[in-house]
């Protein structure tokens, strides 16, 4: 248990935002995914995912990690959209109106709460995804719903001390989550084979080379250096310990990275893939694209739209 005390201690917790929905038309999104970690809570109606369409019942938790993908069917109506997960976003507002949260008790219509946070270990590697947990439902845990509406009612106010409080309720969500998870022994495979790297101080430096360094050389040549291991070794040990290849993982924070500037910058595209260590725009617009499975441009524009929506 002193492990797990140790890991939840290196992850850093950011609340990214959280509202309410009403369903006004059911859509089915094929490859529902976030750069985020996503929780929906279903107050009432229908939510469903999986390929093999896994319901979640009222008062559950749909917990999809950031960058992990499932089909996802919002609404209860048998006729419904099929689409896209960029189609979905680009017409999001069609499907989801953003609700308070007081409106939810009177509502006979189909409704759940989203709350999107980010989870790093040691403000590098995300939490969740690294793990290789799959999306699923938190049942039978009245906490963790009750925590997420927390958050969300204190999103909705306009009092001192409104970020702090939500800062601690979403790190609350966090540990609530790994609790369950450990306590009902869920992928238990995943965490065996997966955190082995909290434990590896020289895959940690190099972690935080990366991030440090996320727009320069980052080939094993240096990444060797960084851990005092063999270049011919480095690709063999990142992935003993990870799972994944260095520059596959390398890729993946330079793509966060970039996620991150489309967020809060007026950077240009073209600089901003730069600025990650991409010196051709189009082969990042296309790597881009096929990480997210939405343009660049089209990110920034519905990052722009959330966040005038919040």
């Amino acid at each position: 248990m002193e492990y797990y005390n140790k890991v939840i201690e290196s992850v850093g917790v950011r609340f990214l935002k959280g509202n309410n929905y009403k369903i006004d038309k059911s859509v089915s999104v094929a490859d529902y995914n976030d750069t985020e970690n996503t929780v929906i809570l279903l107050h009432q109606g229908s939510l469903k995912f999986s390929e093999e369409g896994e319901g979640v019942n009222e008062g559950e938790v749909l917990f999809i990690p950031a960058g992990r993908k499932s089909n996802v069917t919002f609404g209860s109506v048998n006729k419904k959209s099929d689409l896209t997960n960029e189609a979905f976003l680009d017409n999001k507002r069609k499907y989801l109106q953003t609700i308070s949260f007081k409106d939810i008790k009177s509502l006979e219509e189909d409704c759940i709460t989203v709350v999107n946070f980010d989870a790093k270990v040691f403000d590098v590697v995300n939490f969740f995804n690294s793990l290789g947990i799959p999306p699923f439902v938190i049942r039978f845990n009245d906490r963790i719903a009750t925590v997420i509406e927390d958050i969300v009612k204190e999103n909705e106010q306009s009092t001192p001390g409104k970020e702090r409080v939500i800062k601690l309720h979403t790190e609350l969500l966090v540990i609530e989550i790994v609790r369950h998870i450990l306590k009902n022994r869920l992928f238990v495979e995943e965490l065996s084979t997966n955190s082995t790297y909290f434990k590896d101080p020289r895959l940690i430096d190099m972690f935080n080379y990366i991030k440090k360094n996320i727009g320069g050389d980052l080939s094993n040549k240096v990444l060797a250096k960084v851990a005092n291991v063999s270049e011919d070794y480095v690709g063999q040990y990142f992935k003993m310990l990870t799972s994944i290849n260095p520059q596959d993982y390398i890729e993946y924070q330079r793509m966060e990275a970039a996620v991150e500037l489309l967020r809060t910058s007026k950077k240009s595209i073209r600089d901003i893939g730069k600025e990650v260590g991409y010196k051709d725009t189009a082969y990042f617009c296309r790597r881009f694209k096929m990480m997210y499975g939405l343009p660049a441009g089209k990110m920034r524009r519905r990052e722009s739209l959330i966040n005038v929506q919040g």
